[in-house]
Parts: structure tokens; sequence; C-alpha cells
């Protein structure tokens, strides 16, 4: 699986993410950690948050997922055991559209963003 276009997440992610005061990490594979009381720098505190909240692991919680159809953008948001860990599945990424198959791509995307933590962007919102 490799890196998606950074300029079209960026521009997803702005559309998704609604308050516009958050600050948010952006990675290599679409995972998204919004960091809604960041403190220090922003892509460290996000990656310390993958690190541990990222990887999947088979019969935990770390390998459970939710699917969001969103409004805002075509594809899925895919969630994990982390109110904060979010990561995008665009609508030609799984070669199927049902939702388990959405939901593995976006868990199977999050585990390689958890374990290879290539930051992308910082979109730094604090005052």
């Amino acid at each position: 699986m490799t890196g998606m276009d950074t300029e079209i997440l960026v521009d997803v992610w702005r559309r998704l993410l609604v308050d516009p005061r958050k600050s948010w990490v952006l990675f290599e594979h679409g995972t998204c950690v919004v960091l809604p009381d960041p403190d220090g720098e922003l892509a460290e505190q996000a990656t310390e948050i993958l690190k541990q909240f990222g990887p999947a692991r088979a019969g935990s919680s770390a390998g459970d997922f939710g699917v969001i159809d969103v409004k805002d953008a075509e594809g899925w948001v895919v969630t994990g055991h982390h109110n904060d860990v979010l990561t995008y599945v665009g609508p030609d990424e799984p070669h199927e559209q049902s939702q388990i198959v959405v939901g593995l791509c976006g868990r199977s995307k999050r585990d390689q963003d958890g374990t290879e933590l290539h930051v992308v962007h910082v979109e730094d919102n604090r005052d």
C-alpha cells in the first residue's frame, strides 16, 4: 500500500474536521490524529498517540474499527480504539465498498501509519 497524495489528503481533512480551532497531524497513508488540547510539538504529540493506538492487533480493541460515511468528501472515515485517531479511505481504495472491506482497509492503513510514523502535514490551529 503506497501513501496517498498529501495535498488531496490535507484538503479532505480540512473539509472533514469542522472545528477550525482543532490542531491535527496527518500521516502518510491517511491517518489523522486530532489534538484537542495540544501542548508543545504537535508532530511529536501525535506520533506518540499513533505509536500507541495505531498498530492493529487482531483480537484486541486495537483491531476494532467503525466506518463513517462522510458527507463532505467522497470516501469514508474509519475509526479505531482512540477517538482522536481517524483514517480516511478514498472511494477507489477498497476492492469492494462494503462496511467490512472499507473498515479492514482503513485499519490496515492505520496500522501502517502507526508502524511507519511518517508525518506529512501538521495543521497548527492554536491561538
